[in-house]
């Protein structure tokens, strides 16, 4: 019961076999007190029924709804001690081919929904707490077509370290996790290409992708006993230390987002 007492607001919650969900089902079976939230409404009211928690529908690019959700917290249980924003928006092309409204979109969603998360719920946190972001690995490891998502999130871990300092002496920690491949319901399609799998897994050195649960041990560690601030974590089972398969050695896609896996 490491969060026992504990108030959680898990942003990106709405997908069963997703990262946000794990994260609040293990908060939640640590003790905290968790408000869910994303953009759909039927599976979060699921989710909070089953762990005891609150839904609130919150769309990360409205800064209107971020702020609606710190209040909430603060309104239902006087602070708030645990922020993760596990949301995104993945967004594919090329530098030459990608419309700049794509682009735009994406630094909507994935930056400056970040920085509204950070902002509001910093001031929900009157004693103290610890606030997560995801990121990606490919913010650090190029990844073929996906550079409009993979620069917003870069711009996100370094929005971390900039939050980690001016937040710090309040004792606010922040942090962000940067997943490799991931096996979700985002990117379940692109796991049941034959080979697909095996083709991202030769890359890391634990030699599997990652599950929801090994994101919700990182988050759990960050939320509670870490002494660490304005880290950008790797949780990719090693394969920050080798890359990415490259499109010519993976599997045809066959129409499925590229995007999807990290």
């Amino acid at each position: 019961m490491q969060l026992e007492g504990k108030t959680a607001v898990v942003l990106g919650a709405s997908a069963e076999a997703g990262t946000g969900w794990a994260i609040a089902e293990r908060f939640a079976a640590e003790g905290a007190r968790v408000i869910v939230a994303a953009r759909r409404e039927e599976p979060l009211r699921k989710l909070a029924g089953k762990i005891g928690g609150i839904a609130q529908r919150c769309d990360l690019a409205s800064e209107a709804d971020i702020t609606a959700l710190a209040e909430r917290a603060f309104a239902e249980f006087g602070s708030l001690d645990i922020a993760v924003n596990a949301g995104g928006l993945p967004v594919g092309g090329t530098i030459a081919n990608t419309p700049l409204g794509d682009v735009e979109t994406s630094m909507q969603v994935n930056f400056f929904g970040s920085l509204h998360f950070v902002r509001q719920m910093a001031k929900a946190m009157p004693n103290g707490g610890s606030i997560i972001l995801f990121s990606s690995m490919a913010a650090t490891h190029p990844l073929e077509h996906v550079y409009g998502y993979a620069c917003a999130k870069a711009a996100a871990d370094c929005l971390v370290r900039y939050a980690a300092q001016e937040f710090g002496p309040r004792g606010i920690k922040v942090n962000s996790i940067l997943p490799g491949a991931i096996r979700s319901e985002m990117s379940g399609p692109l796991w049941a290409v034959d080979g697909m799998e095996q083709s991202w897994a030769k890359e890391v050195p634990l030699g599997r992708i990652g599950m929801p649960a090994d994101f919700a041990d990182a988050a759990l560690w960050l939320a509670g006993p870490s002494f660490v601030t304005g880290l950008n974590l790797q949780i990719s089972g090693g394969n920050q230390i080798a890359r990415f398969p490259t499109t010519a050695e993976r599997p045809a896609l066959a129409g499925v987002d590229p995007t999807s896996g990290a």
